[in-house]
């Protein structure tokens, strides 16, 4: 999709003006998140985040990481509480439901037949095989994902040696410590939000 200097014709009254392509009805929001979740192998946030921000363009990589922050503190998936967030964007509730939908509905037909088959192949020692060698994948997507996103960071408010710092402090936590994932996203967060707010501040 092309860029377009004007925002879309028929996004909702209020909605921010942008220099960069935005979907153009409900129908391209369930069409490209139906697309976006049947790929989501092991999760759809490397998916999601090139087709986004590279792909379609619909979001600069600040704008994602923005959006993608506020999605992960909110109750429910985050990449559910995302769809609906840029679909509410352009075309408020219909948008919002027409991007979740996409999200789920494939997907939902698709878990529903393989578990049906996993059910009854699971305990073979190739399937099993199979599905270490996916957790390998996906996480290497994330990682990669991760990685791209970090780019953004030289942008932020907060001098880049402060994000860094907490990114880490949140990796040993959660991956060392066990500290609870809704303690390290308040905790943490919070402080980001403070100290930025503090160079904000006159």
């Amino acid at each position: 999709m092309s860029p377009s200097p004007l925002p879309s014709p028929s996004a909702q009254p209020g909605a921010p003006a942008t220099s960069h392509p935005v979907p153009e009805s409900c129908t391209d929001l369930f069409v490209s998140f139906t697309l976006i979740a049947l790929q989501g192998f092991g999760g759809v946030l490397a998916v999601i985040q090139r087709e986004m921000v590279e792909r379609k363009r619909w979001l600069s990589n600040e704008e994602f990481i923005e959006e993608w922050s506020v999605a992960q503190i909110l109750p429910g998936p985050n990449v559910c509480n995302l769809a609906m967030m840029i679909g509410q964007r352009h075309f408020g509730l219909a948008g919002a439901m027409s991007a979740l939908a996409g999200l789920l509905a494939a997907p939902l037909v698709v878990v529903l037949a393989l578990a049906l088959v996993y059910a009854r192949f699971a305990d073979m020692p190739a399937v099993q095989g199979a599905l270490r060698g996916m957790a390998a994948v996906a996480a290497g997507l994330v990682a990669a994902t991760g990685l791209k996103m970090a780019a953004a960071l030289g942008k932020n408010v907060l001098p880049l040696v402060a994000c860094v710092l907490i990114a880490v402090l949140g990796f040993v936590l959660l991956a060392w410590v066990r500290v609870p994932l809704a303690t390290v996203v308040f905790g943490l967060g919070g402080l980001g939000c403070v100290l930025a707010w503090r160079r904000f501040k006159p």
